[in-house]
């Protein structure tokens, strides 16, 4: 398969009144024709922002700083340096070839505009579509992710329609323009384990359709479990581990990777354990006073004085595919 997106050490830096805060630090991965890569961790770990910054929507300095290198390949070939393209280009990007869904539709969208509108605005943006056939197209797509009634549901606005419905409407809107890169950031929370499933569904079912490639932000790793072909993991903006999904969930080599799979409600182990949850002890560290050497050394059982305090750990080659962030890896079993 061939290689669609290339991201090469992103990072994001901040400025604000408490000072400078780097959320994201060399990050890199490839996204592969018609994969689905799942970014998990924490609230903090800097998923959402690497995703934002792929689609180049925090702003610009001296507030916020970008730096790396992300390539987007094109279907005719062109190769596109997203994070240097100027801006009246990116926006011909965003929605065309890269959509995105958005963690929370009801912010998302914009509530003073009916749905139908909202769809219509970006195929007009980007398609060669006459308004009335804009109109036909946006039905059809509501019609497409399966919202009843989708000439009366375009007419509506976001807060008429029930959580499950925006959230597809949001997905109709990210693949009107049929993009060939799908960011879905947590596009299921706060929805019932009914309504999840019919979305995780839907992604796969439209990814089989149209051949896209997906990154797939979650904290849930019931949905990496069932959705995603390679995990990567994110902790304190760095990541920690990045491998096929079945290595990754029966062979974690990093001990946070380890520790969010054993998070996971199992009846047998609760049951095991007089009924108490597993959990990582501690919390994510202060973006602004991260620990010296690994950052996760404070939460960690295996960690040592030396070298966890001291060095910060760089990405490891485990096996084909598979790389970690880990003084100790060879030497523990997590």
């Amino acid at each position: 398969m061939t290689d669609v997106l290339m991201v090469e050490d992103l990072a994001v830096r901040f400025r604000g009144e408490s000072g400078v805060v780097d959320a994201v630090e060399g990050v890199s991965f490839r996204l592969r024709e018609g994969e689905t890569l799942a970014i998990v961790g924490e609230s903090s770990s800097g998923k959402s922002v690497t995703a934002l910054a792929l689609m180049r929507l925090l702003g610009g300095p001296p507030n916020c700083v970008v730096r790396g290198r992300a390539t987007f390949m094109r279907q005719d070939g062109e190769a596109l340096a997203l994070l240097s393209l100027p801006e009246t280009r990116m926006a011909s990007v965003r929605g065309r070839d890269v959509g995105m869904i958005f963690q929370e539709p009801m912010t998302s969208l914009n509530p003073v505009h009916r749905i139908g509108a909202q769809i219509v605005e970006g195929l007009l943006a980007h398609e060669r579509l006459s308004p009335r056939a804009a109109e036909k197209r946006a039905v059809a797509l509501l019609d497409h992710v399966g919202i009843p009634e989708p000439a009366l549901r375009a007419r509506a606005f976001p807060h008429q329609l029930s959580g499950g419905m925006r959230q597809r409407a949001m997905i109709a809107m990210a693949l009107a323009c049929r993009p060939r890169v799908l960011i879905a950031d947590e596009p299921t929370t706060a929805l019932d384990v009914t309504i999840q499933a019919q979305i995780l569904e839907l992604i796969r079912a439209l990814q089989h359709e149209t051949g896209m490639s997906v990154i797939f932000i979650t904290h849930n790793l019931g949905v990496v479990a069932e959705v995603a072909d390679r995990v990567l993991v994110m902790y304190a903006g760095q990541v920690v581990e990045d491998a096929p999904v079945d290595v990754l969930l029966h062979r974690p080599q990093m001990p946070y990777s380890a520790g969010l799979i054993g998070s996971v409600p199992r009846l047998d182990d609760v049951r095991r354990r007089g009924g108490r949850l597993a959990a990582i002890p501690g919390n994510v560290p202060d973006p602004n006073t991260r620990p010296a050497g690994c950052t996760f050394h404070p939460r960690c059982a295996h960690a040592r004085p030396d070298p966890c305090e001291t060095a910060r750990p760089a990405l490891e080659y485990v096996s084909d595919g598979h790389t970690v962030r880990c003084a100790r890896w060879r030497e523990i079993t997590v």
